[in-house]
């Protein structure tokens, strides 16, 4: 006689299909296009920022798409490397022009470019020209 096991399978149509709650949602999709967009602005390839980010080009290209979930951590990192606060990624474009602070915005763009001069040449070359145009 076989035995019987006390495992039973789930009867059919009872399996969770649908993880909607994980599912990128219009937010997912707004933070990826404005990190593609902050992306393109600065001349960065997806292998650039990837690579920034320590993560795969097609992992980003999924961020930026809206197919995948950026977490918390993965946002903070999008930021730091594109030089903006975390709020920017979450800036939808229909927000009017001037409650967005232009003069902030530039010179975020100005430290991600300072921040990307890799020789102590070239950054005191920037420096000098910064002093100039800040004097």
């Amino acid at each position: 006689m076989a035995k019987s096991s006390n495992t039973r399978k789930p009867a059919s149509g009872t399996r969770r299909k649908n993880r909607t709650a994980r599912a990128p949602n219009d937010i997912d999709r707004l933070v990826g296009a404005n990190i593609r967009a902050l992306r393109l602005d600065r001349g960065l390839t997806l292998a650039d920022l990837a690579s920034e980010m320590s993560i795969s080009h097609q992992q980003l290209q999924k961020y930026e798409t809206g197919t995948n979930r950026l977490s918390a951590g993965m946002m903070c990192a999008a930021a730091e490397v594109l030089s903006v606060e975390i709020g920017e990624l979450f800036r939808s474009k229909s927000v009017p022009e001037g409650e967005s602070d232009p003069a902030t915005r530039l010179r975020e763009e100005a430290g991600f470019w300072v921040r990307r001069i890799r020789t102590q040449g070239n950054l005191r070359i920037a420096v000098r020209i910064l002093k100039v145009l800040a004097s």
